[in-house]
């Protein structure tokens, strides 16, 4: 998946106390299309460009495939300067990269590829399913690994508990007796919540990570506040707990991270520390330089970037 919208990271941490009251941001995300599929985009947008070292946050789905449709085909496409994190729902989704690896991911599973100084990728449906229903995300590498060697790591068990009603699914971190095996360099967490029956929930959390939280089906009361899947909450730093109301059936999201103290610039599938990386990372994806080696296994074409939006390349 991909951004097209040249983007810096936002320095406001901090929800405002009006009368007393903890506010929290409301986002609407943005609706987009990626290889095929509609997607809801929660982040970058022009409101909040980062939550900790989550730079991106896209929510597919639930899709079902009509007619002819083969479900999502990302065509081979870069990267540079992140990890990108799939979280699969429902339906599968194959992907290769140009290390040679190549994997489907299934319900209940994680995908992580850190680009690190370049890598290039496909995704697409496979399988009997006609259903799709994922998140990706991206983690900004800080600037000591931006360039480390490009590595593909598959997670097919991760740490799920029933706790009031609610099934959790640790993703990345640690959480009170849990931890996630997911490779990160900055201090992440991430947490699927599914209920289980109606009922309330109240979550610890590390004061000192900034927190988001997405619903991904139904409605919700957010800290007593009502959001919608349509909606990213963004709740700040200073927090030690989240209350959540939801109806059986309903799932979300929710991820934080301690704040990134570092500017970042995302343009397109590139995250870089200044404008002269990405500008090089794009002409080598447009010269085929061997940072970008072919994705074997997949017959479509390359995607081509768009235009740098700065003046001076």
């Amino acid at each position: 998946m991909s951004n097209s919208r040249p983007t810096h990271t936002s320095s406001s941490r901090d929800c405002p106390v009006v009368d007393g009251i903890r506010q929290i941001q409301r986002i609407a995300v943005r609706n987009a299309e990626v290889g095929g599929i509609e997607i809801n985009r929660a982040l970058p947008t022009r409101e909040r460009r980062t939550v900790g070292a989550w730079c991106f946050l896209d929510h597919a789905g639930p899709s079902v495939f009509s007619g002819s449709s083969q479900g999502m085909d990302v065509g081979p496409h870069p990267h540079i300067g992140l990890q990108t994190f799939t979280w699969m729902i429902e339906g599968e989704v194959l992907h290769r990269d140009s290390l040679g690896s190549e994997q489907v991911i299934r319900p209940g599973q994680v995908n992580l590829m850190t680009a690190g100084q370049g890598i290039a990728h496909t995704e697409q449906s496979t399988g009997e399913q006609r259903r799709l229903h994922a998140a990706q995300l991206w983690i900004a590498l800080p600037a000591e690994h931006a360039n480390m060697a490009p590595r593909f790591d598959h997670y097919p068990d991760l740490p799920c508990w029933q706790r009031d009603g609610v099934r959790h699914t640790l993703l990345v971190g640690e959480f009170e007796k849990y931890r996630s095996p997911v490779f990160t360099l900055s201090p992440l967490i991430a947490i699927d919540l599914e209920w289980l029956a109606d009922g309330y929930l109240q979550l610890p959390l590390r004061e000192d990570f900034e927190i988001g939280f997405l619903p991904l089906i139904g409605a919700f009361e957010v800290n007593d506040e009502k959001f919608s899947p349509d909606e990213f909450a963004y709740l700040g730093r200073n927090l030690n707990r989240i209350e959540l109301h939801a109806r059986k059936g309903s799932r979300a999201l929710l991820i934080g991270g301690l704040p990134l103290n570092e500017e970042i610039l995302i343009w397109w599938n590139f995250v870089g520390h200044n404008k002269q990386e990405i500008t090089q990372a794009q002409r080598d994806w447009e010269q085929g330089n061997t940072r970008f080696p072919e994705v074997s296994g997949y017959y479509g074409q390359r995607m081509t970037a768009p235009r740098l939006p700065w003046s001076d390349v």
